[in-house]
């Protein structure tokens, strides 16, 4: 299905010159991977801390652009500068994990938000992530079928972030809205684990 994660190409395309510069630098994508899942959890507990007040998730949308940034440099400076390790594998598979839960996690702070509806989105995302990494075990790629990937949770969380900021009402929409994400967080684990069992034949 259709998944903000199609653009990756394009994407890093556009971050190529960044990549190179920060090779240059001497930095190593374990380096990169580590700052985000740092500055993920950071993020996290700020939006946590200050959830009474909508204006501070207008960081949010701007974290995401950022993190999604640092994961794509940290993967074209693994395999464009042959920098990959097994550290930075399981780095970069936990670390978004980490993310994931730090980031959306705060929601469920919210009173307009359902906690069960938020906490079962975190689940099912790390669900997700888990049945995308378990294709490699029956012989399939890694799978990053949508529609409820990283990048498609990385933009549905930060349109959410952008109108409570701007100063939409929060209100009944917040727990339709989660509800949403979680129906297609399964339609996702569903996808991902069909795509696996295509591929490994």
């Amino acid at each position: 299905m259709p998944s903000v994660y199609d653009i990756k190409p394009a994407f890093q395309a556009f971050l190529r010159p960044v990549s190179g510069f920060l090779f240059r630098k001497g930095i190593t994508p374990n380096q990169i991977t580590t700052a985000a899942c740092i500055l993920s959890v950071l993020t996290g507990w700020i939006l946590y801390k200050y959830h009474t007040n909508n204006a501070a998730f207008l960081i949010l949308p701007v974290f995401l652009f950022i993190r999604m940034s640092l994961n794509a440099i940290d993967g074209m400076l693994a395999r464009e500068h042959n920098m990959k390790t097994n550290l930075g594998a399981l780095l970069n598979e936990l670390g978004d994990i980490v993310s994931d839960c730090a980031l959306y996690l705060p929601f469920a702070a919210i009173d307009e938000f359902n906690p069960s509806a938020v906490i079962a989105a975190v689940i099912l995302s790390c669900i997700s992530e888990a049945a995308g990494i378990a294709a490699v075990q029956i012989g399939a790629s890694r799978r990053y079928d949508g529609p409820m990937g990283k990048s498609d949770r990385a933009l549905t969380f930060g349109i959410i972030g952008t109108l409570l900021g701007c100063g939409v009402k929060a209100g009944p929409w917040c727990e339709i809205v989660m509800w949403c994400i979680t129906a297609a967080l399964l339609l996702t684990i569903v996808n991902r684990v069909r795509k696996s069992l295509e591929e490994a034949g």
